[in-house]
């Protein structure tokens, strides 16, 4: 790993993503055939490191993934994007976490998923090394122990920790102790909060300096804290695409925000260049296909 290059560490979820492109959702006890099938590596953490690596940067995913045979799609996607892969569970030996996705004709998606959970990680302390050596961190909740722990110490490394609140879990609010800036769906919701002004306070009361919250082709609007103290608030335009496919859109924003920050751009004009890949993203099928384009 060159010393020049921007670098990113991503911590969190690896699933398999089997994808299916329909006319229209099956009604229940409905079987219908598939227009296309592709199969991805996915999870948030993971769709970010790809992004990230696809824009020029230099990734590491620290993801729990196991030794099935199954696990060999995640490491042989991660090798074509030149991802480095730090397994939280190099032994497990069961099926790693499957998605099943359905995207109809007019890009919504349904998704069913196991997730992290029934995979569980073994302790895996944190690599000092490694967290030195990113620039930006970025923890997605999955994992929710390990994504602490790095976090924790890539802070104490000097790295730039970001959060991907895509929504609120157990042990989020230890997690925020360590975070520098926190990007949130509007779906992030933390405990007691019944508005989005309360969630932007309650992240600004736990120390996060920088948070944006997204809202699909909506703007996003955003909080930074300045080093005077003051706050400085705003709304991003999203530019507008005729959506194909939203899977991954999000993810894909995160892996590009991080990608721009990296490279020392500030904190809008990073949300800027994420907004406008992550658009551009949706007028693809799938999670890779702009990359291609």
């Amino acid at each position: 790993m060159s010393e020049g290059a921007m670098r990113g560490l991503f911590v969190g979820l690896a699933t398999i993503d089997l994808v299916y492109d329909v006319e229209d959702f099956p009604a229940a006890n409905e079987k219908i055939n598939a227009l296309s099938q592709q199969v991805y590596v996915g999870g948030p953490a993971s769709n970010a490191a790809i992004a990230f690596a696809h824009l020029g940067g230099e990734a590491a995913l620290v993801a729990a993934v196991g030794c099935h045979a199954l696990a060999t799609v995640v490491r042989a996607e991660l090798d074509l994007f030149r991802v480095r892969l730090v397994d939280l569970h190099p032994g497990f030996d069961g099926v790693p976490a499957i998605s099943s996705v359905a995207v109809d004709r007019e890009g919504r998606r349904t998704v069913v998923s196991a997730n992290a959970a029934r995979i569980g990680a073994a302790t895996l302390e944190p690599d000092a090394e490694l967290c030195r050596w990113a620039r930006v961190v970025l923890v997605d909740g999955h994992q929710m122990q390990a994504c602490q722990q790095w976090a924790a110490e890539a802070r104490r490394c000097g790295a730039h920790v970001g959060m991907d609140g895509g929504s609120w879990k157990a042990g989020t609010d230890e997690l925020l102790g360590h975070v520098d800036t926190a990007i949130c769906s509007a779906d992030f919701c933390p405990p007691g909060c019944a508005s989005e002004d309360e969630t932007l306070a309650y992240l600004v009361a736990r120390g996060v300096r920088q948070i944006a919250i997204t809202h699909g082709q909506e703007p996003v609007r955003w909080v930074r804290m300045a080093a005077d103290g003051t706050t400085e608030t705003g709304l991003l335009a999203v530019p507008q695409v005729e959506a194909v496919d939203t899977m991954g859109a999000g993810d894909i924003f995160h892996g590009a925000f991080c990608a721009a920050f990296a490279q020392g751009v500030g904190f809008v004009e990073a949300l800027t260049e994420a907004a406008r890949i992550a658009s551009r993203s949706c007028g693809f099928h799938g999670t890779r296909e702009w990359m291609r384009a």
